[in-house]
């Protein structure tokens, strides 16, 4: 059963008078050059990296201080305006799809380290400092910020926060949420607030892990302190190749079933593999049917051992070929090929979507065996890339949105996914977040109940719901042919609101 988005339609006369007014009342608080309300200035922002759905903002404004962001904040809520953060638009849901009636609140000017804590190993930084910038700036003193999506040369750690993002070592070192010690950023009527603290706790109510993968619905984030940790010595990658994918599936639970806890474990299946090997010239094995990158990191000794005790589980579990890197160049060219599967997608296929779910290790094979069923089901490929040390799924669906039907059959497969996921005992998504694109899968996996506190949640923080209104929480009340409405090459992400 899907659901369709609650949005309350305003009350103006027509998008262009809203549009005016909206402008006139930003110019009394903004410099004008912060304001972005003609066409042409505004298509970068009609969509993030979900490119099939798409829509025109209203305005778009770029805010260069915290005074500014509060004040725009306080005058949108009290004009109605629906308000949605944006960071550098890498997400994969459509959680910064914009709102046709509402202003996209963009945060790209923020993007200072304001303070590496050497002692504290901590890091204190604006919101749109990208997540490899951190690392880099905190290398000069041996240490690194370990959540490593694989966008992070363009991510912006204020979108990991609203996504829980995670990443090829999340599994040794966790998830956005683990990492971060403190949030600030500001209330939708503008009022400041802080969650976390930098201390081992915070006082009173425990609300960053509420924050964290909140999507933008409850808070806008400006400033972040991070944990950082010291740069291992050492970290050798393993390369194991196997004839079947179901053997490759079974070897994750394995590993993880002897105790082992590797910085990476990730799976990509052969049609991935050969797509990828092609872009960067990663040097995997080609007639693998599916390939297992796993990496140990620590003092040299402890590399030594737990190689080669992976190697002797990878060996016992059917890997036909086991290759280890020999030095960083070779282990940093293994990880390149990973770090590139979606844009090498991009190279064998028009279009793509990039499903996320989640489903227990043991699972593995199963899903595999499923997705390659539903190929022959919707007539459209799929090249799988796995976080696979903790069951993260990324199949990619290849199509073509300029051949009829191949859109429908695509969010199809998609959704079919999602549901087998939660069939196996998983989840609709490890970190990429709800947005538009799994509201459908949300009414799978949670009860009328359960959406009902989720809403509550929001309406505690947000009660308007003017913070990325649309988003993440089906409406309860009335379910309907979502796929129907999806804002699809140009069409209104909000159908029951008037068009004019």
């Amino acid at each position: 059963m899907s659901c369709t988005p609650a949005v309350a339609a305003p009350t103006y006369p027509s998008r262009e008078k809203r549009q005016a007014d909206l402008v006139a009342a930003l110019a009394e608080i903004l410099p004008f050059g912060s304001i972005l309300f003609r066409k042409e200035d505004t298509v970068p922002y009609e969509c993030d990296g979900l490119t099939a759905y798409r829509c025109s903002p209203m305005v778009v404004v770029l805010p260069e201080t915290e005074v500014q962001v509060a004040a725009t904040l306080e005058l949108c809520h009290r004009m109605g305006a629906p308000i949605i953060a944006r960071g550098a638009g890498t997400g994969l849901s459509g959680g910064a799809l914009p709102h046709q009636w509402g202003v996209i609140l963009s945060l790209a000017k923020f993007n200072k380290i304001l303070k590496i804590d050497t002692a504290g190993c901590v890091a204190i930084v604006q919101c749109g400092v990208r997540n490899a910038a951190i690392s880099e700036a905190a290398a000069p003193y041996g240490l690194y910020y370990a959540p490593d999506p694989s966008s992070q040369i363009a991510c912006t750690i204020g979108g990991n926060v609203a996504e829980n993002a995670g990443g090829i070592h999340c599994l040794k070192y966790g998830l956005t949420l683990h990492n971060v010690l403190r949030v600030r950023g500001f209330m939708v009527d503008g009022e400041p607030v802080e969650f976390g603290s930098q201390a081992l706790d915070a006082a009173g109510l425990d609300l960053i892990s509420v924050i964290v993968g909140s999507e933008g619905m409850l808070a806008v984030i400006s400033e972040v302190t991070v944990k950082l940790i010291p740069k291992p010595r050492l970290a050798r990658c393993i390369m194991a190749s196997f004839g079947d994918i179901e053997s490759a599936g079974a070897a994750v639970a394995s590993v993880i079933a002897r105790g082992i806890i590797p910085a990476g474990l990730e799976l990509m299946d052969r049609a991935m593999t050969a797509a990828v090997d092609a872009f960067v010239h990663a040097d995997y094995d080609l007639d693998a049917a599916a390939i297992l990158l796993c990496e140990s990191d620590g003092t040299p000794e402890e590399v030594a051992e737990e190689i080669a005790r992976m190697e002797a589980v990878l060996s016992e579990a059917g890997a036909s070929r086991i290759e280890v890197s020999r030095d960083e160049a070779q282990r940093l060219k293994f990880w390149s090929g990973r770090k590139n599967a979606f844009p090498a997608s991009g190279g064998i296929s028009p279009d793509y979507m990039c499903m996320d779910s989640t489903i227990p290790r043991k699972r593995l094979a199963q899903m595999l065996r499923a997705i390659e069923q539903m190929q022959g089901k919707y007539g459209l490929r799929c090249v799988n890339v796995f976080h696979a040390g903790d069951g993260n799924l990324h199949p990619l669906i290849l199509f073509d949105a300029q051949v009829p039907d191949e859109m429908r059959r695509c969010e199809l497969f998609g959704a079919d996914i999602l549901e087998t996921s939660v069939r196996l005992g998983g989840t609709i998504s490890g970190e990429h977040g709800v947005g538009v694109e799994k509201l459908n899968s949300m009414c799978v996996q949670f009860s009328p109940a359960e959406r009902a506190q989720f809403l509550a949640v929001k309406r505690a923080f947000d009660p308007l719901e003017l913070l990325n209104p649309g988003k993440v929480i089906p409406t309860l009340h009335r379910c309907a042919e979502y796929g129907k409405m999806h804002v699809h090459r140009g069409m209104l992400p909000f159908p029951d609101l008037p068009r004019f």
